[in-house]
């Protein structure tokens, strides 16, 4: 019984253990959650006291009874004591060193009294901008007045400002921001800021003080009902920006742009839009939003007043409580922030008057060709691109710029639009800035008239322009000298692709760094009414249109650009299905009532005044539209003047010009003073070079000159037999000129006198006999004149022996083997077959065609079509042994060859 007690005694004593124990815990958890919840409700008091403020809060009636609890109450003085010591700290190092920060950001009118500043005109350039401006001064809640600090925010070339309202604030609001407009207007040069205004509830628009500024175009008040119109130009001039100053530089943001080029080279655009609180249509917010976000990089910023928008922007935000006190998101709850006192209206009036008459009288001073230029000559390097100053936009210069980013130009406008001013103005702003190591100019006009012509040496101004490689003017008739031109870019851009394959590059800079000591200058090729090279449905349309093709694709890389100018380029069926010539002209100018260079939608040149072009680095889209202002550059003491002395700084080789009303001299030509062979006449190319026939003792090697054009032929002739006098000295060679036309024998008279004074032995013939030709040792060169008129005597046979026409037949076919080549002149092409019989076309190996269709021509090019329309003065020359298609010339002129002693 004992042990059964004593274990009943002990199972007591562990419960009552347990019991305890457990009690004990259950007392603790129940006080530690106490605890907890006491925590809980003092952390969200703090919080709600850190949300409005600790000035806010003391007088919250709410918050003032929670302070009888005895744990918000202990809450409450540790956030005192902590706020004093704290205050004591930020007092003794923090507040001067706030004062010191916005002195040295926000320096000028952006931190300074608005009676320092307000009045004066700004200087500042705009390279760069204060970061901070000045909008108000805070303090810390309840602190001593004297302990109050300038409050200054980021705007230029950092983000925006989102000012939110109370009704009894208002006034405050608009004291802000016409203060802060003012500071950035008369910080700088005025015209590097421009405003933009929106009202949603005010026709005449807000802030009427600055209203002075809209006659000078420095403000725009926009019609409350037209925001989409607002938000699509501002996201525009963005996409502009990025398209234009941003790429071409290869900066990121329009700062770091305007750093590396040392001066501002687009103003800021600034729009303050004054809301109502309540959030745009959804398509706007999201435009809104995105100007907001990318606008800063491009130097757009926003100051919004009761405009809801997302914080995902760059943007600080200053919000009223009441009349007078608000809160910044710079500063944060605890701080105090006042507008400053509102700006005199009258004071404010005349400033805004004073900014607008100094804008006014910077752009009414009218502008001149010189105004293109730069202040020194010749100091611009084309490695990245060319850039020139082209007209003005109310004072402010307007750029055209061909680079990697705008390789190609197209330039459109009717008669009389302009046009040619345009291109003049252009050329002399290239010019000017890039010596000829940096630019070579190719200028071809195909409208009649002489344009370009100015540019190479002339009879009263021996000056030209040292970039001119290359001048054609006249050459309406003559599309076969653009398709030279073409072919040559062509094997240009091979000639630097190979380099730049070498080099194992891809972009001219890249090979000019490669190469420093190489000579690689840009190329700009300007084909005036260039449509004419697309005037027929020929070999000619369809060969210009493909090098066309391939010089604008491949030309960006390579530092080859095109300017492309038309009176009306809308029937060019070419490019019917070959968009990429369109599609790498993405420098579009369009001078008054062009039509079709820029885009469908795009109306800007319907109203654009004379003197004026819109200049569209975009394609032709409407956002990248830029008037301009372009002044005359054409008249005597522009463009000449400038010629004239770049002339005398650069000089160097003497440009080509291809005059197409002007048949070259004999005389004068380069090859005639050492010819390499015989002359038949100017090729039509790049180079200024002339044809020349191979003359052999092989098969094949006479001549048929072909066509009824009398003059022309002769020449031919004529070149021949005298250039053949210059190679030939002496008494090493024979001619023997055959004439069966009696009016001919005067200027065969003429010939036979120029030969003979130059030492030749020459046998004149005036009856149809056909000789033997021994082989005396020396070449015997025979000029038959109309072939075709002998042929009724050459076909009379005397007795059983050969007939005249059979001797020649001979001649022909057995005459170069033994050094005697045979030149004629027939007056067809079914006359030269009725010569040379059947099968004898072989023994006529080169041709000079005149007045002859391309059609007749076919069976003696080798199988090739001959796509030739004849003209005066212009002949097609074809070599069976060294030509793969013919070429086409312009016969001399031998009148002074032929009669040297008058000249």
């Amino acid at each position: 019984m004992l042990g059964r007690r004593e274990r009943r005694d002990r199972a007591t004593e562990a419960f009552n253990r347990l019991r305890t124990v457990l009690n004990r815990a259950l007392g603790a958890a129940a006080g530690a959650r106490e605890r907890a919840e006491v925590r809980k409700r003092q952390l969200e008091f703090e919080r709600e006291v850190q949300r409005v403020g600790l000035g806010a809060a003391a007088l919250d009636p709410e918050l003032a009874e929670k302070l009888a609890d005895p744990a918000f109450a202990q809450v409450w003085a540790r956030i005192n004591a902590e706020r004093d010591e704290s205050y004591v700290e930020w007092r003794a190092e923090g507040l001067g060193a706030v004062r010191e920060l916005v002195a040295a950001e926000a320096w000028g009118p952006a931190g300074a009294h608005w009676e320092h500043w307000l009045g004066a005109i700004g200087q500042d350039p705009g390279v760069r901008s204060p970061r901070l401006w000045r909008i108000g001064s805070a303090q810390v809640e309840h602190a001593s007045p004297a302990d109050g600090f300038p409050l200054a925010v980021p705007l230029l070339d950092q983000g925006n400002l989102r000012l939110n309202s109370v009704p009894e604030a208002r006034a405050a609001v608009d004291s802000i921001v016409e203060t802060l407009l003012l500071r950035l207007l008369s910080t700088f040069t005025p015209g590097l800021v421009r405003l933009h205004l929106w009202d949603i509830g005010h026709l005449t628009g807000p802030l009427p003080n600055l209203h002075p500024l809209t006659a000078g175009g420095l403000l725009v008040v926009h019609d409350p009902t037209r925001l989409d119109d607002l938000l699509g130009l501002l996201a525009g001039h963005i996409r502009k920006v990025h398209a234009n100053a941003l790429r071409a530089s290869g900066r990121t943001t329009l700062r770091e742009a305007c750093e590396v080029a040392g001066r501002r080279v687009e103003p800021w655009r600034v729009a303050v839009l004054f809301g109502n609180g309540e959030r745009l249509a959804d398509e706007q917010y999201r435009e809104l939003n995105r100007v907001a976000r990318t606008g800063p990089d491009a130097g757009v910023h926003l100051i919004l007043v009761d405009m809801p928008v997302s914080a995902s922007s760059p943007l600080e935000t200053v919000s009223f409580t009441d009349a007078e006190r608000a809160t910044a998101s710079i500063t944060g709850p605890g701080i105090v922030v006042r507008a400053d006192p509102p700006m005199p209206p009258g004071i404010v009036s005349r400033a805004a008057a004073a900014i607008r008459d100094d804008v006014v009288v910077r752009r009414g001073r009218p502008r001149s060709f010189v105004d293109l230029l730069p202040d020194e000559l010749g100091r611009g390097s084309s490695r990245e691109e060319l850039r020139t100053v082209i007209g003005f936009d109310e004072g402010e210069p307007v750029e055209v710029v061909l680079g990697d980013a705008t390789p190609h130009a197209l330039v459109a406008g009717p008669s009389g639009s302009g046009k040619t001013n345009f291109l003049y103005a252009m050329l002399g702003g290239f010019a000017a800035r890039y010596p000829p190591d940096e630019l070579e100019l190719y200028l071809l006009d195909f409208k009649e008239g002489v344009s370009f012509a100015g540019l190479t040496p002339g009879r009263k101004d021996p000056s030209w322009l040292p970039q001119a490689r290359l001048v054609g003017v006249n050459v309406n008739t003559d599309r076969e000298f653009g398709l030279a031109l073409l072919r040559y870019l062509t094997r240009e851009l091979a000639r630097r692709a190979e380099a730049a394959k070498r080099q194992e590059v891809t972009k001219l800079a890249e090979l000019r760094d490669a190469e420093p000591e190489a000579r690689w200058p840009r190329i700009v090729a300007v084909i005036d009414e260039f449509q004419a090279l697309f005037g027929s449905r020929d070999q000619i349309t369809q060969q210009a249109a493909a090098l066309l093709e391939d010089v604008a694709r491949r030309g960006r890389s390579q530092g080859i650009h095109l300017v492309l100018a038309s009176q009306d380029i809308a029937g060019i069926e070419a490019f019917w299905g070959k968009p990429a010539v369109y599609d790498q002209c993405t420098l579009r100018i369009a001078m008054p009532k062009a039509k079709r260079v820029l885009t469908d939608d795009n109306y800007a040149p319907v109203s654009l005044p004379r003197w004026h072009a819109v200049i569209n680095h975009d394609s032709g889209v409407p956002h990248g539209n830029e008037v301009a202002h372009v002044p005359d550059a054409s008249s005597r003491g522009t463009f000449d003047e400038l010629q004239q002395r770049l002339w005398r700084e650069q000089a160097g080789a003497v440009p080509r010009l291809f005059d197409g009303a002007h048949q070259p001299d004999l005389a004068s030509a380069p090859e005639f003073a050492h010819p390499s062979g015989p002359l038949l006449g100017q090729v039509i190319a790049v180079e200024d070079s002339a044809a020349t026939l191979r003359v052999e003792p092989a098969p094949g090697r006479n001549l048929a000159v072909l066509g009824t054009a009398q003059n022309d032929a002769l020449s031919i002739l004529d070149s021949l037999a005298l250039s053949l006098g210059k190679i030939h000295r002496g008494e090493n060679c024979e001619f023997h000129l055959w004439c069966a036309v009696a009016s001919l024998n005067e200027h065969v008279a003429l010939v036979q006198h120029a030969l003979e004074d130059m030492g030749h032995r020459v046998h004149p013939r005036f009856d149809s006999v056909i000789p033997d030709f021994p082989d005396n040792g020396v070449p015997q060169f025979v000029f038959f004149y109309a072939v075709d008129a002998a042929h009724p005597v050459l076909e009379v046979k005397e007795g059983f022996g050969p007939s005249g026409l059979d001797r020649l037949r001979a001649l022909l076919k057995n005459g170069p083997a033994n050094h005697v080549h045979t030149f004629g002149w027939w007056r067809g092409v079914g006359r030269l077959k009725d010569t040379l019989g059947f099968a004898g076309t072989d023994d006529v190996g080169a041709w000079v065609a005149l007045d002859v269709q391309g059609a007749e021509l076919n069976a003696l090019a080798a199988g090739q079509i001959v796509d030739w329309s004849p003209r005066p003065h212009r002949a097609i020359f074809f070599d069976r042994s060294t030509h793969s298609r013919p070429d086409v010339l312009i016969p001399f002129d031998t009148t002074t060859a032929l009669h040297p002693e008058e000249s």
